[in-house]
């Protein structure tokens, strides 16, 4: 099958993670590309940390559940019409993103929790990456995974996997259905995109995953247990394009091995070559990158493009504070009780959910299409917008924020930047 066939087919993402000591400077360096339909608006969005009353509930992108007593701070890069998220980070400086992945069980069903849901839950319910697996799990067994992860295509249906990092390790937690593997990263680099990829090294399980995979004829019960082998589909058209993205990514974090640093995982968001920055109709609509010092006392930094492209898009950070406000110029326009997403029969209408940065991007985009000199000078003044900022975060990471109330408005402030630029070209 063509290259151009696959940019036809609704696929995913390409999530990485890298510890010492394939990174610089004892850190932890978290990324993702968010591959959606070409035409989806993905926002960047902050919730301040919260505290519940007895017996609330939290209305997810299609069921209600059972909320906690306290929620943590996160900033979000998800798709504009759902409640869940993409990606992310929370104020403990846990970072999760998810992949779409497909195997033997049938990821059609009744809506329940996305995927991109249990991104948000997980982030706002824990403070390390292993309590993010059990948070995620748990839900998965109460409430299920299920619905359309499109917002005007009903049968767009997955499963998922996370990769999850905070400032000692990483999990990848990998499901089908209600059961799950996950497994602990302790050191090296780790990428993942839409296939299973745990295989014999299984450090936590559900605890009918083996006897269920038995009961279907998926596994013998005698042969050592390999959780991708058991419960991917052998071949599909999808498995084989994930798997080519998954060997580049592995390629691009082996070239850099020993170095790695936020750079390096901005490169490889950006790369085309290995079809990680995905173009077409399903394309790269939103990418993250966070710097996680180990060191406990020092923040980490988030960063957010809120626009598609990588390659034609400002990482711009976000460092967690108090007092932070809400991300305006990157947040969509609500709609409430009258979205079309909460109305049944759903996809009657997909209103505008452009924010200000992606209609100035969008309008970029096409300037940078059309004419090509003034397009390569508008993605230079970008580029060196981001590379501006990069010794005052570099800083940050090392020392720590002298005066923190100078970074509550640092996202937005970079986002204005960028949107000055636009209007200046």
């Amino acid at each position: 099958m063509s290259r151009d066939r696959f940019k036809m087919l609704p696929s995913s993402c390409d999530t990485f993670v890298a510890l010492p000591p394939s990174t610089e400077k004892d850190r932890i360096i978290f990324g993702k590309n968010s591959d959606r339909p070409c035409d989806e608006v993905q926002e960047v969005v902050y919730f301040p940390a919260q505290n519940h009353e007895a017996e609330e509930k939290v209305e997810c992108t299609y069921i209600e559940i059972e909320q906690v007593p306290h929620t943590y701070a996160v900033v979000l890069s998800r798709p504009a019409w759902l409640w869940g998220a993409e990606m992310g980070a929370n104020e403990h400086q846990v970072c999760i993103g998810n992949e779409a992945v497909w195997g033997r069980e049938s990821a059609d069903g009744e809506e329940a929790l996305l995927g991109m849901d249990l991104v948000r839950l997980g982030l706002e319910r824990a403070d390390t990456a292993e309590k993010a697996v059990d948070v995620i799990t748990e839900l998965l067994e109460k409430y299920g995974q299920g619905g359309s992860c499109m917002e005007d295509e009903c049968g767009f249906t997955y499963h998922n996997s996370f990769l999850i990092s905070d400032r000692k390790e990483a999990w990848l937690l990998e499901t089908s259905g209600k059961h799950w593997a996950a497994e602990r990263v302790k050191d090296g680099y780790r990428n993942i995109s839409n296939q299973y990829s745990i295989t014999t090294k299984i450090d936590k399980e559900h605890p009918e995953m083996r006897g269920y995979a038995q009961s279907k004829g998926w596994w013998d019960g005698k042969t050592q247990f390999n959780f991708a082998t058991v419960y991917s589909f052998m071949t599909t058209a999808r498995i084989e394009e994930a798997g080519n993205r998954y060997c580049e990514g592995k390629k691009l974090l082996e070239k850099s091995n020993g170095h790695i640093t936020a750079e390096t995982m901005m490169d490889i968001l950006r790369d085309k070559d290995s079809g990680i920055n995905m173009e077409g109709m399903f394309m790269t609509t939103g990418s993250m990158v966070s710097v996680i010092p180990k060191d406990s006392s020092l923040p980490g930094v988030h960063y957010f493009t809120a626009t598609p492209d990588p390659e034609r898009s400002v990482f711009k950070p976000f460092v967690f504070v108090e007092n932070l406000k809400l991300l305006k110029e990157t947040s969509s326009p609500s709609y409430g009780p009258d979205d079309p997403v909460k109305k049944k029969p759903r996809f009657q209408s997909k209103p505008d959910r452009k924010h200000e940065l992606f209609v100035k991007h969008e309008l970029m985009t096409a300037i940078i299409e059309c004419h090509k000199e003034r397009g390569k000078k508008i993605t230079q003044n970008m580029r060196q917008l981001e590379k501006e900022r990069m010794p005052e975060m570099e800083k940050l990471l090392t020392q720590g924020a002298e005066i923190p109330d100078l970074l509550v408005n640092l996202f937005s402030k970079c986002v204005k930047e960028e949107i000055a630029v636009y209007s200046k070209s």
